[in-house]
């Protein structure tokens, strides 16, 4: 019992360059008209509703919550919904998705 080995870490390399989201950050929410969002799954809606009071909690009547969910698992591209939720993204400033996993 007296070799050695070597301990490699699972992680990859780190990447020097920042992580950048699609789109800034908004700013402040405030003024601003939130989607929320969710996959369908169980607890996807309570998720939203959690999500929604704590909105309401931090800014009141100063944000507006816009909500797109759907019954089923699938990808909204391959569903009758596609169109409804293109027309309701172009309506929001700002997507949460919640994964009802």
């Amino acid at each position: 019992m007296g070799g050695s080995y070597e301990v490699m870490s699972p992680w990859a390399e780190v990447d020097p360059i920042a992580l950048e989201g699609i789109n800034p950050r908004l700013p402040d929410l405030r003024g601003r008209r939130i989607g929320l969002f969710h996959n369908g799954k169980v607890a996807g809606k309570p998720i939203n509703d959690a999500v929604e009071v704590e909105l309401r909690a931090r800014f009141g009547d100063e944000v507006t919550i816009a909500r797109f969910g759907r019954t089923a698992n699938l990808e909204v591209a391959e569903t009758a919904d596609r169109a409804r939720y293109e027309e309701w993204v172009k309506e929001v400033d700002a997507v949460i998705h919640a994964v009802g996993d």
